[in-house]
């Protein structure tokens, strides 16, 4: 499961199998109602697999697995896998991002109005350095997440390969 980029917060991966894709929905159908360290919830072609309340901690990861069916074959199927944090913490990740944008970006404006004018704009060149600073301190935050959540990775990426393979599905790494 190693990543081209490590740059990636949120990891991809993507493989084709020789079975259908109901197949294999069907297959986490069972897996839902045989464990419970485990939760498999679906959503038509989507499967999202993640850890007990109990089992999670803010960093937990979760797996969504997109299951499409080959439309040239259709005893063949794709499988779309993307690791991510808990949709609440990625979405205020992201909210963060883009509040530091913003104001960086109209921090700039002010300051380039200022300096055009002849005035003192060190304050907002200030600012402007400060949230890039802060954007920093985000992105290795996130990082930082990541790795406390790599164990919970490996674990929900076995759980997949595990439930693929109960049915002698090839190809899996």
């Amino acid at each position: 499961m190693s990543t081209k980029n490590e740059i990636v917060l949120r990891p991809r991966f993507k493989f084709d199998v020789e079975h259908s894709n109901e197949s294999l929905l069907e297959l986490f159908d069972e897996a839902k109602k045989s464990q419970n360290d485990f939760i498999v919830s679906r959503v038509d072609d989507h499967v999202f697999l993640k850890f007990p309340k109990e089992k999670q901690h803010f960093w937990s990861p979760q797996l969504h697995l997109e299951i499409n069916k080959d439309y040239d074959d259709e005893s063949k199927s794709t499988i779309y896998g993307l690791f991510g944090p808990n949709p609440t913490v990625w979405t205020m990740f992201m909210f963060f991002h883009f509040l530091v944008a913003i104001i960086f970006i109209g921090f700039g404006c002010w300051a380039y109005s200022n300096w055009s004018l002849d005035a003192s704009f060190g304050i907002q060149v200030g600012i402007m350095v400060m949230m890039i600073l802060i954007w920093f301190v985000l992105y290795f935050a996130g990082r930082m997440g990541k790795r406390t959540g790599m164990g919970q990775m490996h674990e929900l990426h076995h759980f997949m390969r595990d439930t693929l393979r109960s049915k002698n599905i090839h190809g899996l790494k």
